[in-house]
């Protein structure tokens, strides 16, 4: 473990307040739901609790179905990263924390379709990504029990590529079975 130098007391109700910086640092928000952990020595681990993180291995086939399915790189995000990808870009996108603009998408529950080809710009799907990688994307946000949990993200590199209503209906079949998934 890391040591922060900050100390905080527990309060009567036994809550204690994350500082701000760390909350920041760790994309921490309000309302998000933490794990916790004790370890052999007494000490009490917070870690941020992913829904859809439990679904790893399955996310993993889900997100390599969709590629044998419509041959474009296929990922699965929680609300933080990037936790499952198959095709061609899985070494630059599987861990990556995702862009914030991709929060905000799923946050709000908006879906994008945009290609290259057609003079849309791309919004950067990692944090380390400048946008400029791929041709053409589709991010269909994941929803369980009316709370955006993730979502399911479809790219590709070929030149002039864009997404027809085949692969919007695979990536949003498989957005709302994952969703379910989590309610059940």
């Amino acid at each position: 473990m890391k040591a922060t130098g900050i100390v905080r007391r527990i309060d009567e109700l036994g809550r204690v307040v994350i500082p701000k910086e760390i909350r920041r640092t760790l994309r921490i928000r309000e309302g998000d739901p933490l794990e916790i952990f004790v370890d052999r020595e007494g000490g009490v681990i917070l870690k941020k609790y992913s829904p859809i993180g439990e679904l790893g291995d399955f996310a993993k086939e889900y997100a390599e179905s969709i590629h044998q399915a419509v041959g474009h790189i296929a990922a699965i995000c929680d609300r933080d990263s990037i936790i499952a990808v198959s095709g061609a870009g899985k070494k630059e996108l599987y861990e990556r924390p995702v862009n914030e603009e991709i929060e905000q998408l799923m946050q709000s529950r908006t879906r994008i379709c945009a290609s290259t080809s057609d003079g849309e710009s791309l919004i950067p799907i990692t944090t380390d990504d400048t946008g400029d990688r791929y041709t053409a994307e589709l991010i269909i946000p994941i929803i369980s029990a009316g709370d955006a949990i993730g979502a399911v993200i479809l790219l590709s590199k070929e030149d002039g590529a864009s997404f027809d209503q085949t692969e919007i209906k695979v990536c949003e079949t498989a957005a709302g079975f994952m969703g379910k998934q989590m309610e059940s």
